[in-house]
């Protein structure tokens, strides 16, 4: 299995996101441009300029033509995918830490840091299909408590799950703004929760922290399903949507790493969704590796590092014909 390496990005970077159809691939990083490539052959088409922070997520409509970025510049933007162009510009107090499209795409979860004596937030926007008629409104707004890394749309966006510096997943009413489930330190994380993904079919929840493990949930219950513990804490996890599998990435910080990166852990390490067992790892990155995602046909993945680099992944034979 051949990597495409690209070197898209000039700092480290943070986030990958596919569209539906795993066509594109879009990229985001310390360097304040997202990017988007040909998921194929890892060309690239554009970048989308106008952030004057870093970039920490992304998310993509289900038609592909609208894009929605999260910034340290304290805006969460909408872009036109195919021109570029931006579209508009939620303003915030804050550091924007996630952004996600609700199913519809009529509504967007965006989740922003605390500052000074700001607490993180949680706010829902209405997103308007003619962006002459947007505008920057919360439908919801409301402080979770702690920091919040990430927040993410559960069922028929009826809630929403958050996971941040606590080590702590909450499951939020979207009407009553009130939590309906908490993690406890007994199932729950350690320490920080890095990142959060569901699976294709929205069932399962993919939880990743920095205390070297990462949880599979029953997104509606909420039960704890299995534990993935990894030899280095844990930045990014994606889940397959064609086999049981669960891919995690991350790796010791790379200040503290000598000579040999393999003493850094920066591999993206696959492992059985049911047996919790480690069945293989890709080398290749030379630091921690911060973004992964599969392509919707689950022929291929992607990773994005500390080191700057995008490597995307195609599967070979052998793959598709493991026993696990």
């Amino acid at each position: 299995m051949r990597p495409i390496l690209i070197k898209g990005h000039e700092r480290p970077l943070t986030y990958l996101k596919y569209n539906k159809e795993g066509d594109l691939l879009f990229s985001c990083a310390l360097d304040r441009n997202p990017a988007v490539w040909y998921a194929d052959k890892g060309e690239l088409l554009g970048t989308y300029r106008g952030h004057i922070g870093s970039v920490w997520g992304c998310d993509v409509s289900r038609d592909s033509k609208l894009l929605i970025t999260a910034s340290a510049d304290q805006t969460a933007k909408v872009w036109d995918v195919q021109t570029g162009s931006e579209l508009f510009t939620f303003e915030f107090k804050s550091t924007v830490k996630s952004v996600e499209f609700g199913v519809g795409d009529k509504l967007a979860v965006i989740a922003t840091d605390s500052f000074r004596d700001m607490s993180s937030a949680i706010h829902v926007k209405h997103i308007a299909r003619d962006p002459s008629e947007q505008c920057g409104d919360s439908v919801i707004e409301f402080s979770p408590g702690g920091r919040i890394n990430r927040a993410v749309w559960g069922p028929l966006n009826r809630t929403i799950i958050s996971g941040g510096e606590q080590g702590v997943v909450r499951v939020w009413d979207v009407e009553t703004k009130k939590v309906i489930y908490e993690s406890d330190k007994d199932t729950g994380h350690q320490k920080a929760i890095t990142s959060l993904a569901k699976s294709r079919d929205g069932s399962h929840l993919l939880t990743a922290s920095i205390d070297k493990s990462a949880k599979l949930w029953d997104i509606r219950s909420m039960k704890l399903l299995r534990t993935y513990k990894a030899e280095a804490p844990v930045n990014a996890v994606a889940l397959s949507p064609l086999l049981d599998h669960v891919v995690l990435g991350g790796g010791q910080d790379a200040s503290t790493v000598t000579n040999d990166p393999r003493a850094g852990k920066f591999e993206a390490k696959f492992y059985s969704k049911v047996l919790e067992e480690e069945i293989g790892s890709v080398k290749g990155h030379f630091g921690p590796i911060n973004a992964l995602a599969f392509n919707p046909d689950g022929k291929s993945f992607a990773s994005g590092g500390e080191d700057g680099y995008l490597r995307l992944h195609h599967f070979d034979h052998d793959y598709f014909n493991m026993a696990i």
